[in-house]
C-alpha cells in the first residue's frame, strides 16, 4: 500500500496534505503531490493520452480503465480546471523526474555563505597576498568574508598591529568589498566582516579608454616629411 493511502486508513485525510490519526500521530504528505488513480475525486475529467494527445472528456471510471489497460496511472495534472485535466502516465517515473528537476534547480541556486580567513599580526607578505587573493575569489562568488586576526601572548596588548593588517586588507579589496562589520576586538581575536561590493565592475571600465585615444596621435606626421625629402635627392 502506498504511504499516501495510510492516512486514509487512519480516518482523516485532508486536502492540505496532513492527516491526523486517532492515536494523535500525524502523517505529512507533500502539498504539491497530485491526486492519482482512485484518489481523483472528480466524476469527469478531460483526459490526455500517454503520448500527449487529447482524448476528450471522460468519466473518471472510464479513464481509469484506459490507464489500467496500458499498465499506467491516471494522474490529475490540472485540478483547478473544469473539468480537471488528467493524463495517463507512469506515476513512479513522473515523481522521479520531478525530484530530478528539483535537484537541478537547487544546484543552480547560489548559496551565500560566510567564509573565514585568519591572519596573524606578523604575517609575511607572501602569505598576506595569498589570503587576500582567496578573499577576492570568495567575494567574487558572492560570499561574505569574516576576517579574523589572531593575537598570541603579549600581542593582544598591541591592537594597533591588528588594525594595520585589517586596513591593508581593505585597501587591497576596496573595489570588490564593503565593510559590513567594522574591526572589533573579541578576546584575543580582532574580527571584521566584508561583503561583495556590487558597484565594483564600473570602476574597471574607465582604465582602457585612454589607450584607445593614444593610437590616432601617432598616425600621420612622420610620413609627409619622408615623402618630401625623397624627390630632393633625385
Amino acid at each position: 500500500m502506498h504511504w499516501h493511502e495510510r492516512a486514509t486508513s487512519c480516518g482523516a485525510d485532508t486536502e492540505e496534505g496532513t492527516a491526523h490519526c486517532n492515536r494523535g500521530t500525524a502523517i505529512a504528505t507533500p502539498i504539491s503531490e497530485p491526486r492519482y488513480n482512485e484518489r481523483i475525486r472528480a466524476r469527469e475529467v478531460r483526459l490526455i493520452g500517454p503520448d500527449g494527445s487529447q482524448v476528450g472528456v471522460r468519466t473518471t471510471a472510464d479513464a481509469l480503465v484506459l490507464a489500467r489497460e496500458l499498465d499506467l496511472d491516471l494522474v490529475e495534472v490540472a485540478p483547478l480546471a473544469n473539468p480537471p485535466v488528467c493524463r495517463i502516465m507512469d506515476y513512479g517515473k513522473f515523481r522521479y523526474e520531478e525530484s530530478q528537476r528539483l535537484k537541478e534547480s537547487r544546484k543552480k541556486t547560489v548559496q551565500i555563505t560566510m567564509k573565514e580567513v585568519k591572519f596573524r599580526p606578523k604575517i609575511g607578505k607572501g602569505d598576506f597576498d595569498t589570503k587576500v587573493r582567496h578573499m577576492h575569489e570568495f567575494l567574487g562568488e558572492g560570499h561574505k568574508v569574516k576576517v579574523t586576526l589572531q593575537f598570541r601572548g603579549r600581542e593582544v596588548a598591541h591592537p594597533e598591529l591588528g588594525t594595520k593588517i585589517l586596513h591593508a586588507v581593505i585597501e587591497q579589496l576596496g573595489q570588490v568589498a564593503k565593510v559590513d562589520t567594522h574591526a572589533r576586538l573579541e578576546g584575543r581575536n580582532m574580527t571584521m566582516v566584508l561583503s561583495p561590493e556590487k558597484k565594483a565592475p564600473k570602476k574597471q571600465e574607465t582604465k582602457p579608454a585612454p589607450k584607445a585615444q593614444a593610437a590616432p596621435a601617432v598616425q600621420v606626421t612622420p610620413e609627409p616629411a619622408a615623402q618630401e625629402q625623397a624627390p630632393t635627392e633625385i
